[in-house]
């Protein structure tokens, strides 16, 4: 073959690749990416943190309206994401669930409970086998009826309570929480303990409690920057260090009474286990799959006893407030009561079902005043994309049910208090988050485990304080509905009403 007619060749060749070549760089399918969300701007190193307000929901919402429905911002070397959006909240909880079923543990929490509780735990086995017991074992339908007759008797005292208060100024908040933290100690008990004892702890728990939720709440420098951790620049660490021996303490008695009682085989539940026997029951399974320490046992009381008492305390205070701003809401309710339960009856679980304006009015009350406006913070195990936006691995996410739920977009007259929008389609708003405009307890796996319980107690004690008493603001105060954020947000001032008696029957007079 000579030269000439190679060229050609290379020609053909080299025509050849030049034309691979220009499709490959030039008509290749462009690989799709998705940038993370925008955000706002912070300072090096400190990030957005310095211009954190009090009322974080409040700027998250605001700064939702200026960078969008998803946002990310920097709290120090945390990168955190919020979403505002009802289509893109059901993307994290429902279609892409078990990406963002892990939780972001603060210090605070990890010290108070280890992180083993139901809470906190990371999304996996332990935490299935310890939510299923706990759903199972504490909360079913069953369990519930054979601790109604605990839970009447804590109504009752509050009913006797107030009777002895009329015409003097009650603390709403404090009250309901003694009720409710006497009722979960009863349940952990089956009834079996003595009443001096339940008195005792409970006292002691309410002195240890409101700290040890407001630690929980309150943001800390050394979460967002780690170098600064070991240095604890606001002392909560130390602050948790502090309680957590006490807290602890407290549990020890709460066991060590129970398995006194135990040992004696003493019950007043015709035998039936209450929650706390169960538990210690699996602590001596070693070799079952289901065994478990005393460790976890605290942790799982920690939840029960902190998650049962302060959010339905909290929601009920908002309640009795939002009636005594609207009378003429206090006056539909009372007139709904009059007809379901009777004026010469006192209320009982039964009549519940049928209180179908309380029930709109407990709603709407969740809808303005969520106990917690983010939720707990998810953490997700790998990075995904939501609304088109990368959401990477490990940030910290936030879901604003706060801003959702005053959504002008959604709901008409946002900002007003209305219960009559939850009666017109009132089967399409419950509590279990299969509505995503409508999530004061959550969604998907992580949706809060003791829904059934809180709607029980507090939708009884509402029926009660509004059913046998009038009630009023002391001379001379106007009601203020100003929050104060923390992981439960609470009325910033606590609401202080004087009730007097409206029925009255002979077992309490």
């Amino acid at each position: 073959m000579d030269g000439y007619s190679v060229v050609p060749i290379l020609t053909a060749l080299i025509i050849t690749v030049s034309i691979f070549w220009y499709f490959w760089i030039y008509k290749k399918p462009k690989k799709e990416t998705h940038p993370i969300p925008p955000g706002p701007r912070g300072l090096p190193i400190l990030g957005y943190l310095p211009f954190l307000q009090p009322n974080l929901h409040h700027q998250f919402t605001e700064l939702a309206k200026k960078y969008g429905p998803v946002y990310k911002l920097w709290l120090g070397s945390k990168l955190c994401v919020v979403i505002s959006s009802p289509s893109l909240i059901k993307q994290v909880v429902r279609d892409q669930d078990t990406i963002f079923a892990n939780r972001d543990p603060p210090i605070s929490a990890i010290v108070l409970t280890g992180g083993i509780d139901i809470v906190w735990s990371p999304y996996g086995q332990y935490w299935r086998d310890m939510r299923k017991l706990f759903v199972r074992e504490m909360l079913s339908s069953s369990n519930l009826e054979a601790s109604y007759v605990h839970r009447r008797e804590e109504v009752e005292k509050v009913v006797k309570s107030l009777y002895t208060k009329a015409g003097s100024s009650v603390d709403i908040g404090e009250f309901i929480f003694a009720t409710e933290l006497n009722v979960i100690l009863n349940m952990l008990w089956g009834g079996t303990a003595d009443k001096k004892i339940i008195e005792r702890i409970g006292s002691e728990f309410r002195e240890v409690m409101s700290k040890l939720v407001d630690l929980l709440g309150k943001p800390n420098v050394s979460d967002f920057l780690p170098v600064l951790a070991k240095f604890d620049v606001q002392g909560i660490e130390k602050e948790a260090k502090r309680l957590a021996p006490s807290f602890h303490e407290l549990l020890d008695s709460l066991i060590s009474e129970r398995m006194k009682t135990i040992e004696t085989g003493h019950s007043k539940d015709g035998g039936r286990k209450d929650y706390l026997q169960i538990l210690l029951e699996l602590k001596e399974q070693q070799d079952s799959e289901t065994s478990i320490g005393l460790p976890q046992i605290k942790a799982i009381l920690m939840d029960i006893v902190t998650g049962g008492t302060d959010t339905t305390a909290t929601i009920i205070e908002w309640v009795m407030a939002e009636v005594l701003k609207n009378p003429h809401v206090k006056g539909r309710v009372q007139e709904e009561l009059a007809e379901v339960v009777g004026l010469e009856n006192t209320v009982e679980e039964s009549h519940i079902p049928k209180l179908h304006y309380l029930d709109a009015v407990l709603k709407e009350t969740f809808r303005l005043h969520p106990p917690i406006p983010l939720l707990v913070p998810r953490r997700p195990n790998r990075s995904s994309i939501i609304g088109g936006h990368t959401i990477p691995k490990d940030c910290r996410v936030f879901l604003n049910i706060w801003s959702i739920h005053r959504d002008p977009l959604v709901w008409e007259n946002p900002c007003e208090f209305i219960p009559d929008r939850f009666l017109k389609d009132s089967g399409n708003f419950d509590f279990t988050g299969t509505n995503f405009h409508y999530l004061p307890f959550g969604s998907g796996r992580r949706v809060c485990p003791g829904i059934l319980l809180a709607e029980r107690m507090v939708r009884h004690l509402l029926a009660t304080l509004l059913h046998l008493f009038d009630w009023k603001l002391p001379e001379g105060e106007k009601m203020d509905l100003s929050e104060e954020f923390g992981i439960v947000m609470r009325k910033k001032k606590p609401l202080i009403a004087i009730p007097s008696p409206r029925l009255r029957h002979s077992k309490f007079a």
